[in-house]
């Protein structure tokens, strides 16, 4: 039987271009990914994604927009991940590095989507449209993906 956990992922998005952090450690380490990370027990989804994105970019932000969820399942691993995706388009502060995350603007035509996770480049255009989304994906390790569904809805 799968359990799951929570987490969070923001996208700072300042048209033309996208703030993404380059993953030092950890879970997705060498990719190019929005900031997040895992709820912790008695935060709510929104702190967590604000603690995270303070904790990865030095950033803190008044607003958060949620613009989708993701559940994704790594073959061989029974917890499954529930992701709560956040836009964010104004933000406090400079981006910095941190231990877990090297912060870089990217031009949106030139966002690295052969250096991310495969997902992205399926609900990433969404999220830049700012149309609200619901999504499942399946991974066989870290770069293939078995199996997805992802549907725009009317609310997260």
């Amino acid at each position: 039987m799968c359990t799951s956990r929570l987490f969070t992922l923001v996208l700072v998005v300042q048209p033309p271009r996208v703030l993404l952090g380059m993953k030092k450690r950890g879970f997705g380490a060498g990719l190019w990914n929005g900031f997040g990370g895992k709820v912790q027990p008695g935060e709510s989804i929104e702190e967590a994604a604000r603690r995270e994105l303070l904790e990865e970019s030095g950033l803190t932000v008044d607003t958060l927009q949620k613009i989708g969820q993701i559940t994704f399942e790594f073959v061989g691993n029974s917890e499954l991940m529930d992701v709560h995706i956040f836009r964010a388009d104004h933000f406090h502060g400079e981006p910095t590095e941190s231990d877990e995350m090297r912060p870089q603007w990217f031009q949106l035509d030139e966002v690295p989507f052969n250096h991310m996770w495969a997902d992205d480049i399926y609900w990433f255009p969404l999220l830049l449209q700012k149309k609200l989304f619901r999504g499942y994906f399946k991974f066989q390790g870290q770069d293939t993906i078995l199996e997805h569904t992802l549907k725009e809805v009317e609310e997260v």
